[in-house]
């Protein structure tokens, strides 16, 4: 059986207590069906519902923000003629106004397994918009790329919530968009009228690449299932001044700074013995970002194995190598980040201090493997397990 999303099958699966509604949706460019025709054009042409406007996440609703926390403002859509309404600019969250001349809020957007990822949390957002104006939501639901049964990672400390992390979730995940709005309805949000439209054929060991469906870049740095793969783990390095290939062709897989010598910081990475992984030594130039113009030297990491590669222990494992090698040069990135001014950058990506802490106190990936497996585990049998939609 083929895999459909929720977009490919939303005209036959629409509520019937919808039909007819004026509509919000939430959209960016991946939001496109089998036949890689866009959600806005599908719905514009629909007699299911009246499209009224747009609203678009970070990156915005085509891509036009390539950078990373590029605020950008709304538009009128020249395609469609529909007011679009940026949900990363003077606000994340929609307000009143937004919301006048809408019935229902509808979101379809494709992410990509990882707690950082802002997407979640722009979703969340439009919950709570929806909930206090009486409206409810739906959810098309689309494929987890990284599969749907490992985790990985810190569970969210929530003294450590900020908009790459809101809620108690792993760094991997392992949950589908309407899994995690079926957790925040339920955990937090009981009073919404929350609808989904699940996907047909999904199953949980799929990988992007085994589902038939066609790969949209979902942000502009996330060209590829291999720059997804390693993401969970590579994002990481966004917390320090290691530059994380952004400004590359290959961002997330390729990493490094001016100061770092290529050879001995893979012989360092070697003896982590991590699995799944091999890593290159290389010198780049990344064209914007950190280190922009500047020969940077680092490695490319190959994904060898998919199952045996764990991203987020990975990632760890980089700086931590860094740190090591270089502790007169390496930094660790200043406030503010994404919207928080006060606490350090990597630890609201790790959803914990204890990561930064582990590194500058000389601990190993495995010791601190362990304590964020177990946060895993339980996470899985307490909260995750009620919520999985597909087995």
């Amino acid at each position: 059986m083929p895999v459909l999303t929720g977009l490919d099958t939303f005209e036959k699966r629409w509520p019937k207590e919808l039909k007819g509604a004026d509509a919000g949706l939430v959209v960016h460019p991946a939001s496109v069906n089998r036949k890689l025709e866009h959600a806005s054009d599908i719905f514009v042409q629909s007699r299911k519902i009246r499209l009224r406007a747009l609203f678009g996440p970070q990156h915005g609703i085509r891509g036009e923000t390539q950078d990373n926390m590029i605020e950008w403002e709304g538009f009128r859509d020249e395609r469609s003629g529909l007011p679009v309404f940026s949900l990363y600019g003077c606000t994340r969250k929609p307000v009143p106004a937004m919301m006048k001349g809408i019935d229902i809020m509808v979101i379809d957007l494709q992410d990509v397994g990882s707690r950082y990822y802002t997407f979640i949390w722009t979703m969340e957002l439009c919950m709570q918009a929806c909930l206090e104006a009486g409206k409810p939501l739906v959810v098309l639901d689309r494929p987890n790329p990284l599969g749907g049964i490992a985790m990985e990672g810190p569970v969210l400390d929530m003294s450590y919530s900020s908009f790459v992390g809101q809620r108690p979730l792993p760094v991997r995940h392992g949950m589908s968009m309407g899994e995690i709005a079926s957790y925040f309805k339920q955990s937090f949000y009981p009073g919404l009228a929350l609808y989904l439209i699940p996907m047909q054929g999904w199953q949980r060991k799929m990988w992007f690449n085994e589902t038939g469906l066609p790969w949209v870049l979902p942000s502009p740095n996330m060209p590829t299932i291999d720059s997804a793969t390693a993401y969970p783990g590579m994002c990481l390095l966004e917390g320090t001044m290691i530059s994380e290939g952004r400004g590359t062709t290959r961002p997330f897989e390729i990493f490094g700074a001016p100061y770092v010598q290529p050879d001995r910081l893979v012989k360092e990475l070697d003896t982590y013995k991590l699995r799944g992984v091999f890593f290159r030594p290389m010198y780049f130039q990344p064209a914007f970002q950190k280190h922009a113009g500047a020969v940077c030297g680092g490695a490319q990491l190959h994904i060898t194995g998919r199952a045996q590669f764990k991203p987020f222990k990975t990632g760890v494992a980089v700086m931590k190598a860094i740190h090591d090698l270089y502790p007169e040069d390496f930094l660790w990135k200043l406030p503010p980040y994404e919207y928080e001014t006060e606490k350090m950058p990597v630890d609201i990506l790790a959803g914990s201090e204890r990561i930064r802490a582990g590194i500058e106190n000389g601990e190993s990936p495995d010791l601190m493997e362990e304590w964020w497996g177990e946060q895993c585990r339980t996470f899985g049998r307490n909260v995750r397990r009620e919520f999985l939609l597909y087995g």
